[in-house]
């Protein structure tokens, strides 16, 4: 379909790290590249093959460290062949020691680290006095709260639980509080009537007997508050930061502690998928989960949506926004209530019902978890509450969030690290979550916060002082306890530093997580389509964005998120086709050249990022369809409409607007890789990337993608190198009519390789290539997908 007559004139493809594909000489003539400031990680050692296939086995208690004591390691992901990402080499022993003192337990696999990258060699000390810690606090709860697992059912003994005989049993940490009580409509709401007997480390205890009859005296569906006495003798009612349950009636502002404890709860009928090898991620919001103008349900995205995401090939939810926030705008991310789920969309047993009927399905869930920090909230939010600023989060400016304006939490503090664990666990354990994507990551990684910091890739902007190593301690010890007792769940890192090591496995002295959100990608995108002609696109660099991510560390790619989709922003679609989508999406009105370029440009951007850009891929709900307008929550700044907080999946039912197009490509794109499996393979081999004909071609699972992204000229007769010798058939084809082209390619044609040795591939396809538009001046797009037969 496409020959390549040069290489990309600014990554010629002689200089791809070895990591990217196999070891090639330059082509003939071609000058030697000097020896870059940025540097690729080296290779694996030869004969190096990964570890065995088959995912993570649970590891039996805390990683053998080298020369230490300890039970079984921890054995670490299955180790695909990914791309490596460029990183700046200090200066040999330019690095100072954050802390001079790094005696203790060795990370046991931490030579596999510095092996796979020599560059991180001058930090081997950082990588041990991080797991030194995470190994002595690990240690620290086996000897004192009996073992990690006790410790992390904490949320089975604080707050209220109910005994089988029908008692409650109530506890609270509040180190502040001169007294601590329990009122509510069990008492009359008198405030003193059942005091808390406090305990050591500042935690507090309180035993209500059954009644008479066996009952509990705490109804199902009662108000409570925990009174709590100040240190100047205020009294300050608050909700206890482990409540299951809190609600808003329409006509106050604040949150309402309900006790939830229902004589029969809804009992899970599925078991949870197998863990996959790769996922297609669902990112989504149940409160904007319906065309219609309100908040909409648990009930609703079960009956209504999750038949949609199955049908379109995705294997895995992401929900937003189901840890309790007083504020909707907020998106979910100003946390009020840690362990209950949102009551705006329905009850909790409306929520498990939810993730059982997707367990049934084959779709894993996810929760996006928010750990990074906390609402500022105090009448129904963890701050202040026993009345000190401290409790649960740094004292002072450190426990403050400049730009969030919202509290941050002390991850060196016992108690603090109980709650979230706990936390954790309780969404596992009792929704029946299959893993976690943690929000905000970078911002708990350095003391910073990533606030006016840019990250260039030189290695010591990760280590050092500004590190905040008790925040990473905690994010070790979480994948770990994830990892320790649900080996089967999946842990996603939100990081935008790309700090090195943070999916790889403890052991390693990584951070444990299993994916890291590719995060360039998307930026990259919107910044081609704002600021290049299509004429100006590069080759080079679109391909190394996709590929730039580090060696044996997973990736989730997407080319645009929720953040794309609020208000101030722009979707692909409406950056691509902005004003047109309101008139001219109708397939009675005429084909005009930006609604044709915008369509074709969404699914190639999309098909690309997909197969070329990580291991596994997401998408925002309603994005796969071209989604117009933004998302805005109701607000003062609005008139408090629900207008734009929902999403029209009535647009992809109308069979006379051309949303369907794209709908129905995402659908087969989805479904092809499931067929196929090119996300969970090794990574792809690019060979080519030419500049002045905009063609990308590469080769993954068995599979070549061709992409044209010329804005106008089409090629016949074109050259494309393959490994595998065959005969190739068309398998998607962005230019059939069912996807809103032109279809004029027949694909029944059946395409032979020839031994003719093309781009360091030993074969290679002659292929023909159409414009996508009848008009010049607009853009060319073509994707060709084959297999060899």
């Amino acid at each position: 379909m496409f020959r390549c007559f040069e290489f990309s004139t600014d990554t010629p493809l002689c200089q791809r790290s070895p990591l990217l594909s196999p070891p090639f000489p330059p082509p003939p003539g071609a000058p030697l590249a000097p020896v870059p400031l940025l540097r690729f990680s080296q290779p694996p050692p030869a004969g190096w093959e990964g570890e065995e296939e088959g995912g993570k086995e649970a590891p039996r208690g805390l990683p053998q460290p080298v020369g230490g004591s300890g039970r079984q390691g921890v054995r670490g992901p299955p180790a695909p062949a990914v791309y490596s990402g460029r990183a700046r080499r200090g200066p040999a022993g330019a690095h100072k020691m954050a802390a001079a003192n790094t005696q203790g337990p060795r990370a046991p696999k931490l030579p596999q680290l510095l092996e796979r990258d020599p560059y991180l060699a001058p930090f081997e000390q950082d990588f041990q006095r991080r797991y030194a810690l995470f190994y002595n606090r690990l240690k620290s709860i086996e000897e004192n709260e009996g073992g990690l697992d006790k410790f992390s059912k904490s949320y089975k003994t604080f707050g209220v639980n109910q005994f089988v005989d029908g008692g409650v049993y109530c506890k609270e940490w509040a180190p502040g509080a001169e007294a601590v009580f329990l009122t509510g409509d069990f008492n009359g709401w008198n405030p003193f009537s059942h005091p808390y007997k406090k305990m050591e480390y500042g935690k507090w205890e309180l035993f209500i007997p059954p009644g008479q009859d066996g009952y509990s005296p705490v109804p199902h569906g009662s108000k409570l508050k925990v009174v709590i006495r100040a240190q100047n003798g205020e009294l300050l009612y608050r909700i206890s930061p482990w409540a299951r349950y809190v609600v808003r009636d329409q006509d106050k502002v604040n949150y309402d502690w309900v006790h939830w404890n229902p004589p029969q709860s809804y009992i899970c009928k599925h078991r949870s998928p197998e863990r996959l090898k790769s996922l297609r991620i669902y990112e989504s919001h149940v409160g904007i989960a319906s065309p219609e103008g309100k908040i909409a349900s648990y009930k609703n995205f079960t009956y209504n949506v999750l038949p949609r995401i199955k049908d379109l090939g995705y294997n895995c939810v992401q929900l937003m926004a189901i840890m309790e926030h007083a504020y909707y705008a907020s998106f979910g991310y100003q946390v009020t209530s840690f362990f209950a789920a949102s009551s705006r969309y329905g009850t909790p047993d409306d929520l498990k019902e939810m993730i059982d009927v997707a367990h049934s399905m084959g779709i894993t869930v996810l929760l996006d978890v928010v750990h990074s920090h906390a609402s500022k909230n105090s009448e129904d939010g963890l701050n202040k509450f026993d009345g000190t600023d401290s409790c649960f989060f740094h004292s002072g400016p450190k426990g403050t969030h400049q730009l969030w304006d919202s509290r941050l939490f002390d991850y060196s503090n016992w108690e603090v690290l109980r709650f979230l664990l706990s936390n954790l666990r309780m969404w596992i354990e009792d929704y029946g979550f299959d893993g976690f994507r943690f929000d905000g990551v970078t911002s708990m990684l350095y003391h910073h916060h990533g606030i006016g910091t840019g990250f260039s890739g030189d290695y010591n902007e990760y280590f050092g002082l500004h590190v905040d190593e008790d925040a990473l301690c905690y994010l070790m010890l979480a994948n770990h306890m994830v990892n320790f007792l649900h080996p089967e769940c999946i842990t996603i890192a939100e990081d935008v530093s790309g700090m090195p090591a943070l999916c790889r496995p403890v052991a390693e002295g990584g951070g444990g997580f299993d994916y890291r959100l590719a995060m360039a990608i998307p930026d990259k995108w919107i910044q081609i389509i704002k600021e290049l002609k299509d004429e100006d696109w590069n080759m080079g660099n679109i391909v190394y964005t996709l590929t730039n991510r580090r060696y044996e560390e997973k990736c989730i790619a997407y080319a645009e998120s929720h953040d794309q989709a609020l208000v101030g922003d722009k979707t692909l679609a409406f950056r691509l086709m902005d004003a047109e989508m309101y008139t001219n999406m109708s397939v009675l009105s005429p084909l005009t050249p930006v609604i044709d370029r915008g369509i074709q440009l969404h699914k190639m951007i999309r098909l690309i990022t997909h197969a070329l850009g990580g291991d596994s891929y997401l998408n925002f709900m309603g994005n796969e369809f071209g989604h117009p307008e933004w998302l805005d929550f109701p607000r003062k700044g609005n008139n408090e409409s629900y207008h734009y907080a929902r999403r029209q999946f009535n647009l992809t039912d109308d069979h006379l607007l051309r949303y369907r197009f794209l709908n129905a490509f995402d659908r087969d794109m989805n479904k092809s890789e499931e067929r196929f499996g090119w996300l969970a393979s090794p990574p792809a081999f690019v060979s080519e990337k030419h500049e002045s004909n905009k063609v990308i071609a590469f080769e993954r699972a068995g599979l070549v993608f061709i992409f044209n992204f010329h804005p106008y000229q089409s090629y016949v007769d074109y050259r494309v190198g393959v490994e595998t010798p065959g005969k190739y058939k068309i398998l998607l084809d962005s230019d059939a009519s069912e996807y809103g082209g032109h279809q004029r390619l027949d694909h029944n044609t059946e395409y032979f390789s020839e031994e003719y040795p093309h781009n360091y591939r030993h074969n290679s396809l002659m292929m023909t290539s159409a414009s996508h538009s009848r008009q010049k001046k607009w853009n060319n797009v073509k994707i060709r997908f084959a297999r060899s037969m």
